[in-house]
């Protein structure tokens, strides 16, 4: 009898210590080679809807999108985030993955392929950016497990990287920004409150039919503008104005 309650402690503290390893940030449970996992592969993908306002906050801190990716490049402090993070969903809507070649930016566009080159050692991945982070003073970009252990940065948990922002047929090519507001199935709907922000708004403002394999949807969008800069204007006085200013999109 007390060797079974004995055995059924054990249990119950085990069951409790991969609990807690399950929750507490670090790399994952059950660990794989990752020298097989591929680079991530440049792809003409538009930019998300949804990820990218050009102006947010975070813990009171303001962050602002960089207005082009062409030629970007950057040095500073990268980290990684694993286990805490397995499956939760990333600023692009997709869930993170530790295996997959990913990565989590403040500030660029998503998504973003970049190239990651530990200057400590000299190796090198490409990436996708998907994800927004890390919030933490100095450092510049957030790596998937897998990034980082092929980038020989585990055990340190940072590494002294160089960023650089590569260009795809799409984001090479865009030349105007837009404020999209919102999303409608409705076009009476959208037309509605087109018509409204044209009173209010000096920017111009259409509708966008965007049809899917399933339904037919409507995108009220401020714009275009031509820089960045002028967008981010606009968003930070709808804000102060309590309307919605809807997210970056650029096309």
């Amino acid at each position: 009898m007390k060797i079974g309650t004995t055995v059924k402690a054990l249990l119950l503290c085990y069951c409790l210590a991969l609990l807690s390893t399950a929750y507490a940030d670090g790399p994952p449970l059950i660990d794989r080679d990752v020298n097989n996992i591929v680079d991530a592969v440049p792809e003409p993908l538009p930019y998300n809807d949804f990820a990218n306002q050009p102006v947010y906050q975070v813990n009171g801190q303001t962050y602002t999108l960089i207005p082009s990716t062409h030629g970007y490049t950057t040095t500073g402090i990268a980290s990684w985030y694993g286990q805490q993070f397995a499956e939760r969903m990333t600023a692009s809507g997709e869930p993170y993955d530790m295996f997959a070649m990913t990565a989590a930016s403040k500030v660029l566009p998503i998504p973003t392929f970049v190239t990651v080159t530990n200057l400590e050692n000299g190796r090198s991945i490409t990436v996708k950016v998907n994800d927004r982070g890390p919030f933490h003073d100095g450092r510049i970009m957030d790596l998937s497990y897998a990034a980082a252990k092929r980038l020989g940065m585990l055990q340190k948990g940072t590494a002294h990287v160089r960023i650089t922002a590569l260009d795809t047929p799409y984001n090479a090519a865009l030349k105007a920004y837009y404020l999209q507001v919102a999303t409608f199935r409705n076009l009476e709907n959208a037309t509605h409150l087109a018509k409204t922000l044209k009173t209010i708004l000096l920017a111009p403002v259409a509708v966008k039919p965007t049809t899917t394999q399933y339904s037919t949807f409507y995108r009220v969008r401020i714009g275009p503008f031509l820089n960045i800069a002028e967008a981010q204007n606009l968003y930070k006085q709808l804000h102060q104005a309590g309307l919605n200013p809807g997210v970056l999109v650029a096309a």
